[in-house]
Parts: structure tokens; C-alpha cells; sequence
């Protein structure tokens, strides 16, 4: 059972491994929304996540029988990292089962905090099927990263943390993926304050926990393909569903499109970096009418590599217009590319990328393609640039724009 008191007991426990994450009012997500928007962020943990939460409390449910035959869990992330740091803190031993496909750099962190780590299968759902049975194998204690309500109560403690800050919170917006992290605190908030609304925020095309409630049981998806892969679940789980229906009230679906404008956001007004699925909370803030109201976005997390990072933020830039690609068509004879270049100069438009191609027509003398990428202020100066190069003569063509 998810009590009160068990989550007054996870809140004290959980301060053993945590940093306090003090909440932190947006200004830009304010202005935005006309609410006072305040963000949870989660993603400065030591782990880089919240997870640490659930699985520390988890530990502490076991006996010392138990945490000595070691605790065995399957995940590709944050999970990965929050139970073995977890366990190192309680001297016990991890095994983590990640995919073969698991990134190196969370290999070696999950490594770092003392787990062992065994890579097995090409996806999730092979990791943890062979997971359990390790566990069983070995009689250890298999932590799963969402259907438990020990995890779950371990993850509220977030909720406890905003009440105490923020009593007068309105709204509490949860990222989610399983289902154990707004399970625990959509149970703590309502017995906390029932007047508090916790909106549950999905992917769009992975949205397992709407269609659990509208189908009044957990339902498998057939697919859940997202940039949020932290939140990439295709059922979400048996035993925490029950307190999810009846204390969530209401889900959001954000586009993966979405998120990337979201990470622009947050690194250029928050100066933090959170991953795609600690994103969904201030994605969909535009989807409410806030105003007036006092609003807590929860970050769960902020574990993404540089390589993604950098695929986000090019996406973004474009998305917005702040880099765009251009083509003409000029004579091939001299003089024509400095003309087109000092165009843009003139423009303030700031040239990154340039392809001159020769053979674009049979005859080169009458046109030779310029393909131009450049970076600009957003959608009006672009525009202009593009007026610019029409009254000069060229008749220019937006493509699709690509660093490299």
C-alpha cells in the first residue's frame, strides 16, 4: 500500500542520496503562459536522475538476508545508474543488464558506481527478460524501474519536496514513461492536498499510460518510437496502475518536433541541459491556460550525449529559422558569387555553408546552382534576406537546410 507514512519515511531516507533540488522560477516559462512557473530540476541528481529515489528506498524495504545476494535490474539509462549508485551507498552488489546498443558512456558510469554490468540483447525488453531470470538464478532481489510501489513511493518524494516549497502549487506536470514516477506523486499530492491538479505528459506516439486510462487497464502498445527514449514504455505497469487512474488528472501528448524547440529553450534561458524526456513538462505548458496559476514543471532527468545533443540543437536551429539553406541560380562567370555574398553581407545574414555546382544545367554559361546556408535572427530576417536576393535579380529557393 502507498500510505502517508511510507512516503514520509522515503522522504527522510532519500536525503542520503540526493542533492537538494531547490525549485527554480522561469521568468521565460512565466512570460510564456502567464502563470508563475517554477521548474523541479531533477536532472542536477548526482545520478543526472531522479531514479536514485526509487531504488534507494527499494533497497532499504529488503533485509540484510536478501541485500546480500545482490540486486539485479535492467535498464539502458538512468534506472541503470540510480540502482547502482543506490547500492553502492548500501554496500550491496548490482548487476545491471543493458543492451548491447547501450552507449559506452553509460556502460561506464553505471560501472563506476560498482555495478556489474552484462550486455545482452539489442533492446529493452531482451535486457530485462534475461535480467529476471538472473535474478531468479541467483535468488536476487530484481528492482524494476517502474511497477513497484516501493520505487513508486521512493520517486513521490519529489511531490513532498514541491509541497513543502510550493503549499500553494496548483499544478505539478510529471514526465511520463511506466507510470512509477507520477504514480508516486500524484499519490502523495492528492493526500497532501487534493485540490492539487498532477497532469501526466507523454510522448505522442508513445502514450501508454492514455490509452491504460481510457482503456481502464494497462495496454500494450505496438510500438513506442520517440526521442524520448527515457519515456519510450509500451505498457505501463500492472501493479502502480491503480493509484495512476485514480490520481492523475490529466495527460498531455507533446510531438517529438516539440521537444526540440523545448531543449533550445532550456539551455539558452535555464543554462541546464535535460534530456528529451525531462523535457515533455515545459513542452506542453503551452497546452494549458496557466494563468494565474502556480506551476511546478518536474525535470526528471538530464543524461544525453554530446552526439544527440548536437542533433538537437542543429533540428532546433532550423525549426526556428535561425539556419536556413537557400539555392540560385547565377551566370558562371566572375564577379556573380562575390554579388550573392555581399547580398547577404549587407543583409546581416551569416554564411556557414556554401556549394557551387557546376552542372547543374547542360549549358553552365546560362546557370550554375549556389546552394547557401546561413545563420540568421529567425523568420524575419530571413525573409528579408530572401526579398533581398529576388530584388537583385536571383530568384531564390528554400531547401532543406543541413550542417553536414
Amino acid at each position: 500500500m502507498l500510505t502517508l507514512e511510507k512516503f514520509e519515511e522515503a522522504t527522510e531516507l532519500v536525503k542520503n542520496v540526493t542533492l537538494p533540488t531547490k525549485l527554480v522560477y522561469s521568468e521565460y516559462f512565466s512570460e510564456q503562459t502567464g502563470g508563475k512557473v517554477y521548474l523541479k530540476p531533477e536532472n542536477l541528481q548526482y545520478t543526472g536522475a531522479y531514479k536514485v529515489r526509487g531504488a534507494y528506498y527499494k533497497i532499504s524495504t529488503l533485509s540484510e538476508e536478501e541485500r546480500e545476494k545482490g540486486l539485479v535490474a535492467a535498464s539502458a539509462g538512468n534506472h541503470a545508474q540510480g540502482v547502482a549508485y543506490a547500492a553502492q551507498k548500501f554496500g550491496c552488489k548490482a548487476t545491471i543488464v543493458m543492451p548491447t546498443i547501450t552507449p559506452l558512456i553509460k556502460v561506464n558510469r553505471t560501472k563506476n558506481y560498482g555495478a556489474e554490468v552484462i550486455l545482452y540483447g539489442d533492446v529493452y525488453d531482451d535486457s530485462c527478460e534475461y535480467a529476471r531470470k538472473l535474478a531468479e538464478e541467483r535468488g536476487s532481489t530484481f528492482i524494476h524501474p517502474f511497477d513497484d510501489l516501493d520505487v513508486a513511493a521512493g520517486q513521490g518524494t519529489i511531490a513532498m519536496e514541491i509541497v513543502q516549497e510550493l503549499p500553494t502549487v496548483d499544478y505539478i506536470l510529471v514526465p511520463v514513461g511506466g507510470g512509477g514516477l507520477i504514480t508516486g506523486v500524484a499519490t502523495l499530492a492528492k493526500m497532501l492536498n487534493p485540490k492539487i491538479r498532477v497532469i501526466g505528459v507523454e510522448p505522442a506516439s508513445a502514450a501508454s499510460m492514455s490509452v491504460a486510462l481510457e482503456s481502464g487497464e494497462p495496454v500494450e502498445l505496438p510500438s513506442a518510437d520517440t526521442i524520448a527514449d527515457g519515456t519510450a514504455v509500451k505498457r505501463v505497469g500492472d501493479q502502480i496502475f491503480p493509484y495512476a487512474s485514480e490520481n492523475i488528472d490529466q495527460m498531455l501528448l507533446v510531438e517529438d518536433d516539440e521537444l526540440i524547440g523545448a531543449f533550445l529553450d532550456m539551455v539558452e534561458n535555464h543554462k541546464m541541459v535535460v534530456e528529451n524526456s525531462g523535457l515533455l513538462t515545459v513542452a506542453a505548458l503551452k497546452q494549458l491556460d496557466l494563468k494565474g496559476k502556480k506551476v511546478v514543471s518536474i525535470l526528471s532527468g538530464g543524461n544525453m550525449d554530446v552526439i544527440t545533443m548536437s542533433y538537437v540543437v542543429q533540428h532546433g536551429l532550423i525549426q526556428r529559422d535561425r539556419i536556413f539553406s537557400v539555392s540560385v541560380l547565377l551566370p558562371d562567370k566572375p564577379g556573380e558569387l562575390v554579388h550573392v555574398a555581399q547580398i547577404i553581407a549587407e543583409a546581416k545574414g551569416n554564411v556557414i555553408k556554401l556549394e557551387h555546382n557546376q552542372f547543374v544545367s547542360t549549358n553552365r554559361n546560362a546557370a550554375v546552382e549556389l546552394r547557401i546556408t546561413m545563420e540568421v535572427y529567425g523568420t524575419e530576417h530571413k525573409n528579408q534576406i530572401m526579398n533581398s536576393l529576388e530584388e537583385n535579380g536571383f530568384r531564390p529557393r528554400e531547401i532543406g537546410a543541413k550542417l553536414y
